[in-house]
């Protein structure tokens, strides 16, 4: 097991402090780049690997101290497998798990802040080490007449960082990426949209009563009670649910049996939010799931913080997309990726070909669990081809000259959504009837 991380007695909450932690990072980045080449240069070995081993260290060590909206982006980086080099996504995995807590003193300060009252005073019991520390805020442990809960406490600064971090960061990414803030601005709002809900417990505790009653139907789920008087804007109480993460539970080797109920409770779930509520829990990462083996294996659903509202128009697009007759039909194809904003009148010919023949094959194979009555997650062959897919599209020299974003500003969540849930099933190793 690695050591825990050590506490933090304090965090850089103004954006005088943020940005020059934000600064100071980036001085060792550059810092490693000069050790680098000046190995190379006399002879010594070191690789590219070593390179960003290093930088994603230094990169995520500063986000680890930020938190917020830098180190959630951080995050959801981590679940998509092609977008960084293997060092950075490793290191920003973590941040799905477990980060450096809040010191005590610190936890006291936000239920005073919060209640006029130390958690000692609200609770029988209270510890004060977090049992969990992520981006937003960390959980502790508690117990109040002879109940299990579960306290969510944000760090402090977070929902006031939001939009300095975003303006920090947003000149140095565009730089890098090459892209115009002006194309930028409504996937930039959309991100900054969904990030300052995440910071709104109380919004959160609703969601979390709504979702949970409208998915009691569905098998095999759980979902924790809150308690209201014992939240606030900043602290959220819930029941402290039983089970592990994925990567605890994979480790007691379950049967291939509570894989597969697991898997189905998971899609039933999303299929169920997606086709019927319109609205999903966008955050599908294994920290904001507990499984156990309870009746045949039962998963219990945590942190409605980050709920996408699908709106009806692109929810009729986006599955249109996703039928066998539509990809075979040309025009069809071509009038829907209109409609959604990934196709454009003034494209030449031959981007208008590129595009349509390398999305064809894309909305194939995203399609394809949707087009079988059982679809086996656990096939390697599936997920290898789904990741290959990104690096060949990345070979495209005309593709990899398209540097503007194209595509409706909705289809950043709920391609997450489908990211994550993919990502979760297959780790699973999970046979889930999806018709």
């Amino acid at each position: 097991m690695p050591d825990s991380p050590k506490p933090l007695v304090s965090l850089p909450t103004t954006k005088v402090a943020r940005a020059a932690r934000f600064a100071k990072t980036g001085l060792n980045v550059g810092a490693n780049y000069v050790k680098h080449y000046a190995k190379r240069a006399v002879g010594a070995e070191s690789t590219t690997a070593d390179l960003h081993q290093a930088n994603a260290e230094e990169l995520y060590g500063a986000l680890s101290e930020m938190k917020g909206s830098v180190l959630k982006v951080a995050q959801m980086l981590a679940m998509e497998k092609n977008i960084l080099p293997t060092a950075y996504s490793e290191q920003f995995a973590q941040a799905q798990y477990q980060t450096p807590p809040l010191s005590g003193p610190l936890i006291v300060k936000a239920f005073r802040d919060a209640f006029g009252k130390s958690p000692f005073d609200l609770f029988d019991t209270f510890d004060l080490n977090a049992r969990q520390a992520a981006s937003i805020g960390q959980v502790h442990f508690a117990e109040k007449e002879d109940k299990a809960l579960a306290v969510k406490v944000q760090y402090p600064g977070v929902a006031d960082s939001i939009r300095s971090d975003i303006r920090m960061v947003k000149p140095v990414a565009l730089r890098v990426l090459g892209l115009d803030e002006t194309q930028m601005r409504p996937y930039l709002e959309e991100v900054e949209t969904r990030l300052l809900e995440e910071t709104d417990y109380q919004l959160e505790l609703r969601r979390g009563q709504e979702i949970a009653a409208q998915c009691g139907h569905i098998p095999h789920l759980r979902f924790p009670a809150y308690y209201p008087t014992l939240s606030a804007a900043r602290i959220l109480t819930m029941d402290w649910l039983p089970g592990q993460h994925l990567k605890e539970f994979l480790a007691t080797n379950p049967t291939q049996a509570v894989r597969n109920q697991l898997g189905q409770a998971l899609w039933d779930f999303y299929a169920f939010q997606m086709h019927t509520l319109r609205q999903v829990h966008a955050d599908p990462h294994p920290g904001n799931f507990l499984l156990d083996a309870t009746n045949g294996g039962t998963l219990g659903v945590l942190d409605f913080g980050c709920v996408k509202n699908i709106p009806a128009d692109f929810y009729q697009l986006f599955f249109a997309l996703l039928d066998p007759a539509v990809l075979a039909d040309d025009a069809r194809l071509a009038e829907l990726l209109t409609q959604l904003e990934v196709l454009r009148p003034d494209d030449a010919p031959t981007l208008r070909d590129l595009y349509l023949r390398t999305l064809r094959i894309s909305l194939e194979l995203v399609a394809r669990p949707f087009h079988q009555p059982v679809f086996n997650f656990g096939d390697p062959a599936y997920m290898q081809a789904v990741y290959a897919l990104g690096d060949d599209l990345m070979q495209e020299p005309e593709l990899r000259k398209q540097r503007e974003p194209r595509g409706s500003r909705h289809f950043i969540y709920v391609n997450r959504t489908y990211v994550g849930l993919y990502a979760l099933l297959a780790e699973l190793g999970a046979e889930v009837k999806t018709s």
